[in-house]
């Protein structure tokens, strides 16, 4: 699995899975790497800390969500390094939303950013790639929630859903130009924004994370240095022609395994609208 000489984008670059990503295509020979986020503290602080000298790192801070933010992103790896041979996004907003309570605002939110955002990197970036000549690939990060999620992930397993369509729309259309795109479907992870969501969304207290990972059938969480060598697999030339793939990546088998039984958790009317 080699990335000699390659340069790639990686949105949401400074921490978790994003992060583990750039690690690793360093360590695979990449020749430069921009990562891309808000934080500019932290993401200052993640490039030099991947920085050497045959691995030239740069950090843009940039608010995906703005309509010419990825743009942005896109223009400013290619001022810096000339072109670029992968995208990997990692960028995207994980708040919860249920058909109860889910708001305009949140809607607008979560789809500006997990599938917009998405999408115009993703155009930008083949434009690149195109012009320059260059097999590349670009990989969708998404969510095993697109198969629908539990029912507080509403907003967030639609956007991830939407996904799916403009993988597989992309892919056909930029098959004929050596530009794959695929997409990579994490199950639950072990990440430092897993952290806080569960803190701030689901009640969670230190020790959360040992507590779930004794209920998981292979008794831990997905951790961003085990995924990552998947996402970089993908944006190697190592694997081949594979384009316009759904790859889900978890402990679970989608449609296998004992049914569930109703609980709150599962559906149950919130209390203004029990009769």
């Amino acid at each position: 699995m080699s990335f000699d000489g390659r340069v790639a984008l990686i949105t949401g670059g400074s921490q978790g899975l994003g992060y583990a990503t750039a690690a690793l295509l360093k360590e695979k020979g990449a020749a430069g790497l921009m990562l891309v986020g808000r934080d500019l503290d932290k993401g200052l602080a993640a490039a030099a800390s991947l920085a050497g000298d045959d691995c030239r790192v740069e950090f843009a801070s940039v608010d995906l969500s703005d309509p010419d933010g990825p743009a942005a992103a896109v223009a400013a790896t290619d001022a810096s390094f000339g072109t670029m041979h992968a995208l990997v996004n990692c960028a995207a907003a994980t708040f919860r939303g249920s058909v109860w309570d889910s708001t305009a605002q949140m809607w607008d939110e979560m789809l500006a950013l997990n599938v917009r955002a998405a999408c115009l990197v993703a155009q930008e970036s083949a434009k690149v790639m195109v012009r320059n000549g260059v097999d590349g690939s670009i990989v969708f990060i998404g969510s095993v929630a697109r198969h629908g999620g539990a029912p507080n992930l509403l907003p967030y397993a639609a956007s991830k859903m939407a996904l799916v369509a403009a993988t597989r729309n992309m892919a056909f259309t930029l098959m004929r130009h050596k530009v794959r795109v695929n997409m990579l479907n994490p199950g639950w992870m072990d990440t430092p924004a897993e952290d806080v969501t569960q803190r701030r969304y689901e009640g969670a207290t230190d020790g959360w994370l040992e507590r779930a990972e004794a209920q998981q059938p292979m008794g831990k969480l997905i951790k961003p240095d085990e995924i990552s060598k998947t996402i970089v697999h993908l944006c190697s030339p190592d694997s081949g022609f594979l384009t316009g793939q759904d790859i889900d990546w978890d402990q679970t088998i989608i449609g296998v395994g004992p049914g569930v039984r109703p609980g709150p958790e599962l559906g149950e009317l919130p209390p203004e609208l029990q009769p």
